[in-house]
Formats: structure tokens, sequence, C-alpha cells
């Protein structure tokens, strides 16, 4: 239950995101600045607290033994997901890229095979490659039509390109995240902890952050004043904290695929922090009954995934110790 209420808690600073991107777009932005500026900013911050923690060391041993395998995992898992989240604001509201984001519950749910867990034999421990959780398949597309139906009141107002523009790079985005995530946690769960991988990831994904910099510089020049300063709010609130509570949640499950597919969906808040930001600070419009039906959907998803997450598969059932790394 704890990962649960850290993924919950971070999918509150996660809203943040959606809605100052949507609002720096509104004034102006560039998505370039808005996108590099976050990993940017979060540098010095991370760094600090590693440093202070006397875990540089062992993380830049870890980066210079695998530079290809930090800048692979780290462009899929930190650029893919956040430069599109970005350029999708300037083409529709934070409301849509919201709710299309929460395609991330139903691809992390379907990228299980792609990875590996460890199991008992009577040779040792052998590494059996995962399968689907139909039950998290099941309520993580029940969150998804929860998400749907918040949007159908806003979507007859919506152009084909802003559709277009909004939701494809979005969908990129939510497959790269959980991927570039689990892949770290593949290779260095136990190993390194939640800020040595935040951190890791920030400085590999660093030369792609630069360069999206000077495209903006290029075509945008200097971000406003303004914009820098939203920035960096979204980089300590969603680049900071809501990363660091995701990704300490997800590694306390890192073992179990149907709790760590619970934890995933717990990212389905943003939708609802995301509506309620805006209809405070955009002056957006307030929600009819029918997304008031979508955001209970929603809710109830996520306790039905909450209570899936902490069943007993048949194999561990007679064994208490199995669970001992869960939430």
């Amino acid at each position: 239950m704890k990962a649960i209420v850290i993924g919950i808690l971070s999918s509150l600073f996660f809203a943040v995101t959606f809605i100052l991107n949507r609002a720096m777009e509104l004034s102006g932005g560039s998505w370039m600045w808005s996108s590099s500026l976050r990993f940017i900013f979060m540098v010095p911050f991370l760094f600090m607290i590693v440093a202070a923690k006397g875990k540089w060391g062992p993380l830049w041993r870890e980066m210079r033994s695998k530079p290809f395998f930090w800048l692979k995992w780290s462009f899929i898992g930190f650029v893919l997901f956040y430069a599109p989240i970005t350029f999708a604001a300037a083409f529709g509201p934070g409301w849509l890229i919201a709710g299309t984001w929460q395609i991330t519950i139903v691809a992390g749910v379907l990228l299980s095979p792609f990875f590996y867990e460890k199991k008992d034999s009577s040779a040792g421990p052998i590494l059996v490659r995962q399968k689907i959780p139909l039950i998290s398949l099941v309520t993580s597309v029940i969150i998804l039509i929860g998400a749907g139906l918040i949007q159908l009141q806003h979507t007859g107002s919506l152009s084909g390109r802003t559709l277009l523009f909004s939701v494809v790079p979005v969908v990129i985005a939510a497959f790269a995240y959980p991927l570039g995530n689990r892949k770290m946690l593949e290779q260095y769960g136990g190993k390194l902890d939640t800020f040595q991988r935040v951190l890791g990831m920030t400085l590999a994904s660093l030369p792609f952050w630069l360069l999206i910099a000077a495209f903006g510089w290029h075509s945008d020049e200097l971000p406003a004043p303004g914009q820098t300063f939203q920035s960096f709010i979204v980089a300590v609130s969603s680049g900071i904290i809501a990363t660091v509570l995701f990704f300490r949640a997800t590694d306390m499950v890192r073992n179990e695929p149907q709790k760590l597919a619970a934890v995933e969906a717990t990212q389905s808040g943003e939708v609802l922090f995301a509506l309620i930001g805006e209809i405070v600070f955009l002056s957006a419009a307030f929600p009819s009954l029918l997304s008031f039906a979508g955001l209970f959907i929603i809710i109830a998803g996520m306790v039905m995934h909450t209570f899936a997450s902490h069943q007993p598969s048949p194999k561990t059932a007679d064994k208490p110790s199995a669970n001992l790394t869960g939430s």
C-alpha cells in the first residue's frame, strides 16, 4: 500500500507539468525551451543530493562502464518521454495531454514480456520472461476508459490537426517512459538508488537537451523570464519530486509485475489533478456529468488495481516471504 500512496503523490507533482507547459505555450513560450530547461535545472539539485549521500562515485563508475546503455535508455526514458509531451502542449490543452498520457498505464502492462524476473528452480535461480498480468490489464483499460470519458465533452471543439499533433506524440511518450524506467530498474534495481538512477539518466540525456536548447535559441532566441521561472518550478516539482517519488515506488515493487502495474496505474491521478489545476489557474471549463462519470471510473479502477496488486499468485499464496519487497 505504501508504494501506491507514493505513486499517487507523485502524480500530483507530475500534474504540474501539464498545467505549466500549457500556460507557457499560451504565453508564447517555445516547447524546446520548456523541455530542455527542466532537465538542465534538475542537474545541480540531483548532483548535490547524490554527492551529499556519498554515492556519486559508484554512479560514475557504472555510467563509465556502460555509456551506450545509459545514453540509449536515458534517451528513450527521458527525451522520448518529455520532448513529445512539451511539443504536444503547443497544440492541445493540458487536460487532453494528461488524458492521453494515461495510455502509459496500459503500455506499462503490455511491455511486461520485454522483461525478465528471477524464479527459483531445482537448478537454482533462473530468468523467466514476465507475462502480461491480465487482471492489471483489465483494470488499466477501465482507467483508460474513464480518462476518455473526461475528454469527450471537449473533443468536438478540436480540429484534426490538433488531435494529430497533441495525441500521437503523447502516445510515443506513454510507451517510452515506462520502457526506459523499467530497463534501468532491470539493470540497476538494488544496485543504484532512486536518486542515483534519476541523476544518471538526466546526465546521460543532457547532450540531447542541450541540442534541443540550441535549436530553441536559433528559432526563438532566449526564453522569457516567465518561462524560465515556470520551467524551474516544473523541474523541481515534476523533474525531481515527482520523478524520484515514482522511481522510488516502482523500485519497491520491481520484482512483482502485478504490483508494478498497480503503481504505474496511480499516474491516472494526473488527469484529476491537471483538470482541477486548469479550472483553478487557467479558467478551464467545469467538468460535465460525463466527465464526473469518467472521474468516478478512474478512481474505481485505481481501487481495483490496489486490491488486485495485493492478491497473492497461486505460486506464492503459501509463501509469506515472497511478498517482502511489496508495497
